[in-house]
């Protein structure tokens, strides 16, 4: 089918959640994994969507740029094997040949690279998993792989396909798009349509998503995931590993708005990319921005289910949403997304094209880097203003939305409950208007412009000048600007103590760090970084004197004797402080949006030098290792106990046992003991040596 040409309309991406399955302590006997489930990330975690950059482009975007602006994931294209063909369309990568993770964005060598980069830099990595279809092209692809026969590929045979005894139509293809049959069972543009409801293409599926977690994938966007039926995602999710951090694997989808099937039908095997918000940007922004002021309650999809965009792939060349060609309006819709506490957003990062076909910057397929100042990509996730952006969304967290003003068809106002205050001017000139922002009285650095210009506050109004087609933006924070700009900040005075507890595993040699967005933690600088007591370890301890009434972000790091840095891979932490001590416990790798607390509480008597130690199936809990148990206070005894930080709505076993001053363990009897935390906080467990 040579010269195969996607029309307008035509959309393409792909999912997975995960099982977590606990794992058996001492000897003891594992209990049943719990049943697949998707697992939602933090909310504030921006995902930058480098879209058809290759491997070693996203490890150096992720080392310089996602990480240290505090980005939360990265969005890459999908890694398998694809139809390679003269012209080199970009939607070649959407025609899978083979699950081998070598592709036209490089080997699975630079693939697992890439992965171990942004992890180093805290950035988690999704990939773009397409399972619906294989290639609808016969020829040869990327890694060799020649196809003679649409329906005989490496990994699938002709049974594994639908054929005319599930698609009623003539030629196999979709021709009804109301009609749920054909959308699930019939052939999406000649794309050979997988029977995911066979076990075996089931299984199939679930082992190409499996070899990509054990690399250190961290979940999927799943591609045309309306053409797969809920119920088959559900079961291939109930197939897949954790990731490597010990975590169920986010899972995000592309549902187009349509007669059949809706949105909302798959809420229950991960978010849904939200269609209908980027539409609303786009009628805003080239419209009246003063409607969104009813954005909310305008048929966006839920915040808790969805992911927002601005554009994608698809719709900035079908002329559905914008694009970069939109100029300075298209990055102030981005800005605007950034400010709206809403649902997980997203910043789309490309190349420049003058036909939609276009394949990126290429040597005979192969991707080349990326180089932002060519002219030829156009990165707006390393831009000044989203940058300093992606810092205030962080900072402003889940605050909500409050003040909001209206000052004309262009130019809007509105703070997120004291934590920042943002305000745009989509006009042609610059405007200057009084806002109430809800803010402490102060002067306040200007995070869109990377501090260049300040806002004072008096009364808690301020007036404000927005420069034509830009914003202004401020928060109740120390800000450090990484990426191509100056320091921007706020605040200063009195301090208070903060003690930082974190439970983290390490080799011999390497130490545990805490760095963070304030000058008292280094100002993000690793080399300034407060280095942690491992007295209590494996809980590593540190008392740092912040300033009052700041907000701030942080981040743990290991540091080997080399001086080699590793990042922990959630995204940045936010706390903030009054005139009280403050006190956190957090543990490496688990986001805070996703962290609960169980209180162990073990009743057992000792001899003199004999300590009580709990550890557990899951990595916060030591992975049942005795040397990276958590030991528990004896401080109420005969009744031992600690607060761990553990992830929210886990399962997991857990026992308890003895080590006297010479290093001897002795374990208490019987089966692993096993808990289930839920949603909230604040569990704890009471148990008797046994």
């Amino acid at each position: 089918m040579t010269g195969y040409r996607p029309p307008p309309g035509a959309f393409r991406r792909t999912a997975t959640a995960v099982a977590a399955g606990a794992l058996a302590l001492a000897g003891a006997i594992a209990l049943p994994a719990t049943p697949a489930q998707a697992k939602t990330t933090a909310k504030g975690d921006v995902i930058a969507n480098l879209w058809e950059w290759n491997w070693d482009s996203i490890a150096s975007e992720c080392t310089n740029v996602l990480g240290p602006a505090g980005y939360g994931a990265v969005q890459v294209a999908p890694p398998e094997e694809s139809l390679k063909q003269s012209n080199y369309y970009w939607w070649d990568v959407y025609q899978p040949y083979s699950y081998s993770l070598n592709s036209r964005f490089g080997s699975q060598t630079k693939f697992a690279a890439m992965i171990t980069a942004c992890h180093k830099a805290g950035v988690k990595v999704y990939t773009d998993a397409v399972i619906n279809h294989t290639a609808a092209q016969t020829g040869t692809g990327y890694n060799g792989t020649t196809i003679t026969n649409k329906y005989s590929t490496p990994n699938w045979s002709r049974t594994d396909y639908h054929d005319s005894s599930e698609c009623p139509t003539s030629d196999l293809t979709i021709q009804d798009y109301s009609n749920l049959t054909q959308v699930q069972n019939c052939e999406l543009l000649g794309l050979p349509d997988l029977k995911t409801e066979s076990d075996t293409v089931r299984a199939g599926i679930a082992d190409y998503l499996n070899s990509q977690l054990a690399l250190g994938v961290d979940g999927f966007r799943v591609d045309a995931a309306k053409h797969i039926p809920e119920t088959d995602l559900a079961a291939i999710e109930g197939k897949l590993t954790n990731t490597t951090s010990g975590t169920a694997p986010y899972v995000f989808q592309e549902v187009y708005p349509g007669a059949t099937p809706q949105p909302s039908d798959y809420y229950g095997t991960g978010d849904v990319l939200d269609f209908t918000y980027a539409s609303k940007m786009k009628s805003a922004f080239q419209g009246n921005v003063s409607d969104l002021a009813s954005l909310s309650s305008s048929g966006i999809l839920p915040a808790a289910d969805s992911v927002s965009f601005v554009t994608n792939h698809d719709t900035e060349r079908n002329g559905l949403h914008m694009s970069y060609k939109d100029g300075d309006t298209y990055k102030l819709a981005n800005l605007f997304q950034l400010a709206y506490k809403w649902s997980t957003p997203t910043v789309y990062a490309s190349w420049e094209w003058t036909q939609s076909d276009q394949a990126p910057p290429n040597s005979s397929g192969m991707v080349t880097d990326t180089d932002c100042s060519s002219g030829a990509w156009y990165c707006l996730d390393r831009d000044t203003a989203v940058v300093g952006m992606v810092a205030w969304h962080n900072a402003t967290d889940t605050a909500a939305v409050s003040n909001w003003q209206t000052m004309s068809s262009n130019v809007i106002g509105f703070g997120r409950s004291g934590k920042g205050f943002f305000a745009l001017n989509n006009g042609t000139s610059a405007a200057t208007y009084t806002f109430t922002t809800g803010m402490a009285d102060g002067t306040y650095s200007n995070v869109v412009d990377g501090g260049k210009t300040t806002v004072t506050v008096s009364g808690g109004s301020a007036s404000i000048t927005i420069p034509a087609k830009g914003a202004v933006a401020f928060f109740n924070s120390s800000y450090t600007c990484t990426v191509g700009c100056g320091n921007a900040g706020g605040g200063s005075g009195d301090t208070v103590s903060a003690t930082f507890d974190e439970y983290a595993s390490t080799t011999s040699g390497t130490n545990v760090y805490v760095v963070g967005s304030i000058a008292a933690l280094g100002g993000w600088d690793t080399s300034k970084a407060v280095e942690l007591s491992s007295t209590g370890y494996p809980v590593w301890s540190g008392e740092v004197s912040v300033p009052v009434n700041t907000s701030f972000t942080y981040k743990y790091i290991k540091k080997d004797s080399s001086g080699n840095v590793t990042w922990e891979s959630n995204a940045n932490r936010s706390s903030a402080t009054t005139t009280s001590a403050l006190s956190l416990n957090n543990s490496w790798n688990v986001a805070d949006a996703d962290a609960t607390d169980v209180t162990f509480h073990e009743n057992a008597t000792t001899d003199l030098g004999t300590n009580v130690y709990v550890t557990g199936s899951i990595p916060s809990l030591g992975s049942r290792s005795t040397a990276d148990a958590i030991p528990l206070s004896s401080a109420s005894y005969p009744d031992w106990s600690k607060l761990a930080i553990v992830p929210k709505s886990t399962s997991f076993t857990y026992k308890f046992f003895k080590k006297d001053g010479s290093g001897n363990v002795t374990w208490e009897s019987g089966t692993n003991r096993s808990y289930t935390t839920g949603s909230s906080s604040g569990y704890t467990t009471s148990d008797t040596w046994k």
